[in-house]
């Protein structure tokens, strides 16, 4: 008995102490920035006053246009690569055999094994008047000048959010399809509905949980972006990682964690639209369960 509980407290510690470090090194540097964020800025020092003061500055000014900004383009942008995403996680769970998915999965990741900053300025380099895009326009005759919009637009930042993005969002959805029951389909094939009102009130509800974590992915990963909307869109184009950036420039800590604390709170609620309104275990259970 006494080897059973000392092997259990072993088990205890070896799993609470990294669970704890892990932990600690998340949580601590944002309990950092919530305190330093109700900190005041005077000159080039930091006043430890528990003031409101950068969270009035942020709400009350045109920073906050710029967090609404952000918050429009990073939703049109997850819409957006959502409707990207999906059919490429259905097709990979349908229609490509299971021996085969895994490779299919890794080859989106291959991007990814490149540095983001590079295959940003890459596009950059594509996008250019003189780019790959241009000159193929310009030889096959489609096009008498280069296209300026192509770069510095909002259709490049765009571009770079969904490319920089979109293959995060397959990976959970192509899990929630595929820990989904496929006889729930048959089930209705075989009670006479077609196939795409078996997707619609069969396949799609049994994937929402999938459908909301890629989301959340998307999401984050778009509304908190600086180096797309820089290097695509030019100095001018504003998004919220932007302007954080400039407060930090400036340092002005207080504000730039005002705005960050800020922001961490809309994913909180966020995540907590997705465990109230999901059960995790649909999305993770089954695939968990499996072998």
């Amino acid at each position: 008995m006494n080897m059973a509980r000392h092997s259990l407290t072993l088990w205890k510690l070896a799993l609470g102490i990294p669970l704890a470090l892990v932990a600690l090194m998340i949580l601590g540097p944002i309990g950092i920035m919530i305190m330093v964020s109700f900190w005041s800025k005077t000159g080039l020092t930091m006043v430890s006053d528990l003031s409101m003061k950068s969270y009035v500055t942020f709400l009350g000014g045109v920073r906050f246009d710029v967090f609404l900004r952000s918050l429009g383009v990073a939703v049109s942008a997850t819409v957006l690569m959502l409707l990207l995403a999906y059919p490429l996680a259905y097709i990979i769970t349908r229609k490509v055999r299971a021996s085969m998915a895994g490779t299919v999965l890794f080859l989106f990741s291959v991007p990814f094994l490149v540095n983001f900053v590079i295959r940003t300025f890459s596009w950059s380099d594509i996008l250019s008047r003189s780019g790959v895009v241009n000159s193929v326009l310009m030889q096959a005759g489609l096009i008498d000048a280069p296209l300026d919009w192509l770069l510095f637009s909002t259709f490049a930042v765009y571009l770079g959010l969904v490319t920089a993005y979109m293959p995060f969002m397959i990976f959970p959805i192509w899990l929630s399809l595929s820990g989904s029951e496929k006889r729930l389909e048959e089930a209705s094939w075989m009670l006479g509905e077609g196939r795409l009102r078996t997707f619609a009130r069969v396949t799609l509800p049994l994937s929402l949980p999938g459908v909301f974590a890629a989301a959340i992915f998307g999401f984050v990963g778009a509304f908190g972006e600086f180096a797309v909307s820089t290097i695509l869109g030019g100095t001018g184009y504003q998004l919220l990682g932007n302007s954080i950036m400039s407060s930090l420039d400036v340092v002005n800590y207080p504000l730039a964690a005002a705005m960050s604390t800020f922001s961490i709170l809309v994913m909180l609620l966020l995540l907590a639209a997705w465990f109230y309104f999901f059960d995790l275990r649909l999305f993770l259970g089954k695939i968990m369960g499996r072998g």
